[in-house]
């Protein structure tokens, strides 16, 4: 059975800044791979205030789930998002599903997805 999309979007990327002994929370991009094929992915971002960072290569086995802490280095070049305000567009190889999360570690934490777009 074939699940999933080759193409992803999620407006609402806001990392946010580290606090002085953990951080505030972090952003994550989960993405799972039914298939029988590894998922090539290529994830670009779009800024605010900054040209875009195309080309960040990632990869999910087949019959398996990656989960991509946005806080932390990503790719085979270690691209390390700096916080503040951001889009994600993933292209992939193979169908995917994608779901891009947020934790919030203020006074009452929560654990929410963001919304995607996909074609």
């Amino acid at each position: 059975m074939e699940l999933g999309k080759m193409t992803w979007v999620f407006a609402d990327g806001d990392l946010p800044p580290q606090g002085n002994e953990e951080p505030f929370g972090h952003e994550a991009l989960m993405v799972v791979n039914y298939g029988d094929t590894d998922a090539e992915l290529t994830m670009d971002l779009l800024f605010e205030d900054k040209d875009p960072k195309e080309g960040i290569k990632l990869c999910v086995p087949a019959k398996r789930v990656n989960c991509f802490r946005m806080d932390f280095p990503l790719g085979e070049e270690g691209y390390e998002i700096k916080p503040g305000q951001f889009a994600v567009i993933l292209k992939s190889s193979v169908p995917v599903v994608a779901v891009y999360g947020r934790l919030d570690r203020r006074k009452d934490m929560a654990y929410y997805p963001v919304a995607g777009y996909s074609v």
